[in-house]
């Protein structure tokens, strides 16, 4: 069912004396394209959402061109781009980029290997100074490459901890046999045992080279300012000549079957096609055809709705070259997995017969021209999208790849459909779910390792950055809301927007199942959530998406509630959501259906390890009552009755518990008027019911180990409870401790402790969750097993380092630098934006309170971070719950 469900211009022509240049675009968005005399690709993007910018630099190489025998050279390199190269070391990137405030990462494919950069606007020089040093030239020597590999392998041991990774290197090897994509580009031990610093550097000096690169940079820049910046760092980098690339010769496929154990509380089944990559011609019809077999009026969602399984669907995954498509059925124990993959199979064969229905041909296409005006939404996702369109697709534009799916023809998706979904050549996959173990007490912390965390001098940047680490001041927001409550209560937040001719409303119901959910029925709030798609009393559930295909929107209902909907369509998209939020059509058969799923699910989900792992942490951390150590059994939800189910729904779906933000173009009259025409009838019951949960006392220290036989990396979750709400003024202090900590990768202490200098994690993140009644502080990182002490020894003296000594300036401004720049980045997309507005709101928060924030945390001494530390965090009091390899 859809709550079980886990789911993806012509222009002027200038000639400039280094590179051809073409513009393309509106007022509101300038596309310029250039091409430097050493081959570097550039497209400049400019989209004005906030003062935010994003540079994507796309290497036309991964995992395809490693060397025989080292799958993951490519990764390999990636990482160790973050190791130093001449002129600007480890060190110094690190406190560069969190100098900058944004956000950085890297990641490698099977043909590219990206790096990108989100920061404030005036910080683009040095994100693409950064990026010219690393592309002229990188370390890799073998003592940094022996500090990272640990690193990486530790990235290795997480994969291979998920079945699904698993299931998915089986299925590349069996589709692409004989092909570079019959192995992605994670890598293996043994190879990167094998690898050494000159052959990372020989792959360095092959493949980063400015002809065989491409450089977006999408924001609120000046294109020709960005180009003249792109031509000076970059257009000295001399081009080398590329070896030839890997020929991909596809064999022809043989049936085979995949069978695993999973941690999942449910079976899986999946039917699994070789598909087109990007550069088929017919690649434009096959990502039709993946949309038309996942659309909810398709007969494979059908299964669920019908109650034949939890839940069904399509998705593809394509590559530049090939890509592969698969039918998925999740089904509950007990379920012969031989009959799930012939209901499958059959509702291929029906489609391949019988052909598809011209609507949903029209309505995918409808949805995928829809979803590029979308595009704009984002800085960082129409950074990805145009890098994805030239560097994989082999296009000038993501709007090439639009014009292509508008053509498309019912004929084309029936063609390709028929040349792709080969039951007989189809790779059956079957996960089966197996039971955790029960949680053991484990020796947890001993308290002998000692790894002493040095204290970090400070490092000289090189002359042109030395002013990139200036504190900066309190950014001007953009986002200045309209807030309207309506007389039934409803709180409305409108923030027009004009970046794209496109809505976007979210929404929530606030509510506490824990608190809610009468005694005895638990369980009852996911079967109102599974009803919702069922339709409402004036459209049946057909029909009603229909409705929704019809207007190209995305809407989705329950207590967190959404509608992304082309401007024209506003009014129509607002009609539809409050139809199905608030005359859901809770019928008799879907009920039946829905509780069935639920308690089928339920049963699962009560063994498995994920479960079982949150359960032991709860039951050690709060109180034996505490609401939070309820839990629904597949009793509690048998016995669900239809009445108490609608009783549930009037008593808790209230317009005084619901905020609505809308965001778009879209004027604070038009938005008001839409919501009041739809939702003023809406009246609430009874007294409002208490959503807030109650306070709770310190915990005291535990550990638990949860077996789980298919890891074969510790995952190691430490939590205490803290004595603050969100509002305490030691929130402010605590959070600047908390980036010290984590959060700017090198440039903190947990990864620079456990990552870099010891090699025992790949990620390790520190987290504070401050509500309005309770609070919790914690660490999560995931480890071989018998580091898992070592690991929290380094976690625990860090925090007792905070406490017995100040935090350093250069450390504190790293911390306040990389708060306060997250206003401007929270405001780089549309989503961002609603679901910022719409946490503050719900937490009874000013909206304005990441400005206000703002102010605090630049005024913070590193004697009150030192003090909120000593007052509040407990490190020896932690609830530690390892979920990994059974102990041998």
């Amino acid at each position: 069912m859809k709550h079980l469900r886990s789911q993806l211009f012509a222009g002027i022509i200038i000639f400039l004396s280094l590179f051809s240049v073409s513009i393309q675009g509106a007022a509101a968005s300038e596309v310029l394209h250039a091409v430097l005399k050493n081959g570097l690709r550039v497209v400049i993007v400019r989209n004005t959402l906030a003062p935010v910018v994003t540079t994507r630099l796309t290497y036309l190489a991964g995992s395809n061109e490693a060397p025989a025998g080292f799958p993951g050279m490519a990764h390999a390199q990636e990482h160790m781009m973050f190791r130093g190269s001449k002129g600007l070391s480890a060190e110094q990137l690190a406190n560069l980029t969190a100098a900058m405030g944004g956000r950085s990462n890297a990641f490698t494919r099977q043909s590219v290997t990206q790096y990108f950069f989100t920061v404030p606007a005036d910080a683009l020089e040095t994100a693409l100074r950064i990026e010219a040093i690393r592309m002229k030239d990188v370390l890799d020597t073998e003592a940094l490459w022996s500090q990272e590999r640990g690193a990486i392998e530790q990235e290795v041991a997480r994969d291979l901890s998920s079945p699904m990774y698993v299931f998915y290197s089986r299925l590349l090897a069996q589709l692409f046999a004989g092909t570079p994509y019959a192995h992605d580009a994670l890598g293996t031990r043994p190879s990167f045992d094998k690898t050494t610093g000159a052959m990372l550097k020989e792959f360095h000096d092959t493949w980063y080279v400015p002809n065989n690169a491409v450089l977006v940079i999408a924001g609120d820049v000046d294109p020709a300012h960005a180009l003249s910046l792109v031509k000076q760092l970059f257009g000295n980098i001399p081009a080398h000549p590329l070896p030839p690339r890997p020929e991909i010769k596809l064999h022809p496929l043989k049936p085979a079957r995949i069978q695993l154990e999973s941690d999942l509380p449910y079976q899986m089944a999946i039917v699994a096609y070789r598909f087109p990559g990007y550069t088929s011609p017919d690649f434009a019809a096959s990502q039709i055809l993946a949309d038309i077999l996942d659309s909810q009026r398709a007969k494979l969602y059908g299964l669920a709705a019908d109650g034949k399984v939890l839940f069904a669907g399509f998705n593809n995954s394509p590559y530049k070259h090939v890509g592969l498509g698969y039918a998925i059925a999740g089904f509950p124990k007990g379920k012969e997995a031989r009959t799930v993959i012939a209901l499958l199979k059959t509702i291929v064969d029906d489609y391949l017969q019988n052909g598809f229905p011209e609507d949903l041909v029209e309505a995918a296409k409808r949805k995928e021209i829809a979803a590029a005006e979308f595009q704009k939404n984002s800085i960082e996702g129409l950074a990805g999208v145009w890098a994805r369109a030239i560097a994989l697709e082999g296009k000038k534009s993501p709007d090439e790849a639009i014009e292509a799916m508008k053509s498309v023809t019912v004929s084309e998706v029936n063609r390709v459909a028929r040349a792709y979904l080969r039951n007989e050549t189809a790779t059956v996959g079957v996960l089966i779910p197996h039971a955790s173990g029960k949680p053991v007490l484990s020796k947890g912390f001993q308290g002998k390792e000692s790894f002493g965390p040095k204290q970090t001098k400070p490092v000289a940047l090189p002359p042109w950055a030395r002013n990139a680490t200036a504190l900066p001041s309190v950014p001007a927001s953009r986002v200045h809301p309209t807030v309207i409550t309506l007389k039934n209560g409803l709180r409305l937040i409108i923030q027009p927007e004009t970046i794209s001719n496109t809505v976007s409303l979210y929404g929530r119901v606030k509510n506490t199942p824990e608190l809610q959910e009468p005694d005895g029925q638990e369980g009852i709030t996911d079967v109102l959530e599974g009803l919702f798609s069922y339709g409402t009393t004036s459209h049946d559930r057909l029909s009603f998406q229909k409705e929704v295909d019809d207007i190209a929107a995305a809407l989705e209902v329950g207590r967190n509630f959404s509608l992304q909907v082309l401007t024209r369509h506003f009014d129509r998209g607002v009609a539809l959501l409050a139809d199905n939020l608030l005359r859901p059509a809770l019928p008799e058969p879907a009920f039946i259906i829905v509780r069935n799923e639920t308690a089928a699910h339920v049963a699962g989900k009560l063994q498995s390890p994920s479960y079982v792992s949150r359960r032991a942490l709860l039951s050690r951390l709060y109180p034996k009552n505490d609401p939070r150590q309820r839990e629904a059994t597949p009793g509690s939800i048998k016995a669900l009755t239809l009445q108490q189910v609608k009783e549930y729904y009037r008593n808790t779906f209230r317009p005084d518990l619901t905020t609505i933000v809308i965001i778009g173009k879209v004027t604070p009259k038009q938005a008001e008027s839409a919501i009041k025409k739809y939702f003023s009838a809406w009246n609430a019951e009874g007294p409002k019911p208490e959503t807030d949960l109650p306070q709770v006392p310190p915990n005291k220290p535990a550990t638990a180990l949860v077996p789980d036989k298919s890891r074969v990396q510790d995952r190691v979750t430490l939590v205490e409870t803290l004595g603050i709400t969100r509002t305490h003024p030691d929130y402010y202090p605590l959070n600047v401790g908390l980036h010290v900590l984590s959060g700017g990768f090198y440039a903190t202490r947990l990864y620079r402790d456990l990552r870099k200098r010891a090699g025992l994690v790949y990620t390790v993140q520190a987290f504070l969750q401050a509500r309005k009644t309770r609070s919790v502080f914690g660490v999560v990182y995931g480890c071989d097993p018998p580091n898992v002490s070592k690991a929290r020894a380094l976690v625990v003296q860090n925090l007792k380092q905070m406490q017995n000594e100040p935090v350093t300036v250069e450390e504190l401004n790293r911390a306040k630098t990389l708060l306060v720049r997250q206003i401007p980045l929270s405001e780089s997309s549309i989503d961002d934006i609603g679901e910022t507005l719409l946490a503050l709101a719900v937490e009874d928060l000013p909206l304005d309170e990441p400005v206000k924030g703002a102010r605090r945390y630049l005024n913070i001494s590193a004697r009150e971070v030192q003090e909120a530390f000593t007052q509040w965090i407990r490190p020896d009091d932690f609830v530690q719950v390892t979920l990994g390899p059974v102990p041998r």
